[in-house]
């Protein structure tokens, strides 16, 4: 813990702005080191004559600011200046490089020809709202209804006026976040999850608690006891193979979590992206309760990567602040790709290409279970990726650097983990990022890399 305390002598109006203003400079300065554990609320209230309003209202707006971190239980802790969150995937494609590192669909030329063919049906059916009209209102309306449906054959029964249609899973997720959860709040998650929440969270100044999780998803107990310490808002699930060890939690799962959430009247988000593509699932969360879910359903994933459009049902109680939170950031989605999402739903294309992409990933996984062989990895069947666990002393960042010199680009485990309880060194490798044969040869250097994976190479010096 620091021992530095801020001067109360020099405290201005408002004096939990001034305190915080205090604590920001001395680690500026390097007076408070990044990592130092600050003092309890209580305890520096006491030292300082403040009240603990004050000293909390300081804090909570030190972690606005992305100085300071909040955990449950454990105390503030100062973050590190260099703590921006690096992305798991390579930034820009190398040419002598095999990319198995973003995750994206399988795609072949056929894809851009698809693609090619509904911007020439969407330039000449655009209508005049899509391409002129500011008003979501005017725009939106029937694609709503359209997301309706297909949520319906989900199960789903939701009222297209509580649909966001957004401009991708980002974009939606954002939305859900700061509509469940209001500044200095605290969400919940696996310990391992969307690589994106870490960050965002930070950015939005919110506690994020990792929650440990067994082969059927997140832990009903942890989420429990973590709810009875108080403050938690809501929780964030990805049960159908999205998540980083591509597991489908089991319909007594969602149930039990369910239950939780209800209990402590704590919102859900869910992050269902694959949606359909994955074959016999449970129902999703969101049909189980409705009044407290936040789904997010798109297409980047099980269709092609151009199609960046997702939609974020809400339960009535917020559907309106949802909405207003997506017109701060996003004002509406874009209205040609939208007319084109919902003419390729109406006419199948969007059936077709999920019934495609299963298959071509079904030769995807046949490859990586030829390839690794007795490799300990986790998969779905029709997951985008896999994750695969380094071997007894191995450092996943080694790894991934060495697999880099030898010519293929892996996500590290770390980009996906919020604190490292239970942690087990691992990389993402997403399957669908390159061709068959690439995949194959990529996968060869990731096996060769395994088996000196504990020999790290040493720089060559000339």
């Amino acid at each position: 813990m620091t021992s530095w305390l801020p001067n109360p002598a020099t405290l201005r109006r408002p004096a939990y702005q001034s305190l915080a203003d205090q604590f920001a400079q001395a680690i500026a300065k390097g007076i408070v080191a990044a990592g130092a554990r600050l003092p309890p609320h209580r305890k520096l209230a006491d030292d300082l004559g403040l009240s603990v309003q004050t000293v909390s209202r300081a804090y909570e707006e030190l972690i606005r600011r992305g100085l300071v971190v909040g955990e449950v239980g454990r105390g503030s802790f100062v973050l590190s200046p260099a703590s921006e969150n690096r992305a798991p995937y390579l930034a820009q494609r190398e040419a002598a490089l095999i990319d198995l590192s973003i995750l994206k669909p399988v795609t072949e030329r056929r894809h851009v020809e698809i693609f090619r063919k509904g911007l020439h049906w969407v330039a000449d059916n655009l209508t005049e709202s899509a391409a002129l009209a500011f008003r979501p209102s005017s725009v939106m309306p029937g694609h709503r209804q359209i997301a309706a449906d297909w949520m319906g054959r989900n199960g789903l029964d939701v009222t297209a006026d509580n649909i966001t249609i957004t401009d991708g899973a980002t974009s939606a997720v954002t939305t859900a976040v700061m509509s469940a959860v209001p500044a200095g709040g605290t969400i919940a998650a696996a310990t391992l999850t969307h690589h994106l929440l870490i960050p965002l969270s930070k950015y939005l100044g919110l506690h994020l608690e990792g929650l440990p999780f067994d082969r059927d998803g997140i832990l009903p107990d942890a989420l429990d006891h973590l709810a009875r310490k108080g403050s938690l808002h809501a929780v964030y699930i990805q049960p159908s193979a999205i998540n980083p060890m591509a597991i489908v939690s089991s319909l007594e799962r969602r149930r039990e979590l369910v239950e939780v959430a209800r209990r402590h009247d704590i919102q859900i988000i869910e992050n269902d992206m694959l949606n359909s593509m994955i074959e016999h699932r449970p129902p999703p969360v969101a049909t189980l309760a409705p009044e407290r879910v936040l789904y997010v359903n798109g297409f980047t994933k099980s269709t092609l990567p151009g199609l960046r459009v997702a939609w974020l049902a809400s339960p009535p109680r917020i559907a309106l602040a949802t909405a207003n939170r997506h017109l701060v950031t996003n004002w509406m989605a874009t209205p040609a790709m939208v007319e084109l999402l919902s003419h390729w739903i109406t006419d199948g294309t969007v059936d077709r290409l999920i019934l495609w992409q299963r298959e071509a990933l079904r030769e995807r996984h046949q490859i990586a279970q030829e390839v690794l062989g007795e490799a300990s990895f986790h998969a779905h069947p029709q997951s985008l990726h896999l994750w695969l666990e380094m071997p007894p002393g191995s450092n996943e960042d080694d790894f991934v650097a060495q697999a880099r010199r030898r010519g293929v680009a892996v996500a590290s485990g770390g980009a996906f983990r919020i604190d490292d309880r239970g942690r087990r060194d691992a990389v993402r490798i997403a399957l669908g990022s390159t061709s068959a044969s690439d995949l194959r040869k990529g996968l060869s250097l990731v096996t060769d890399c395994l088996g000196s994976a504990a020999e790290p190479l040493l720089p060559l010096i000339g």
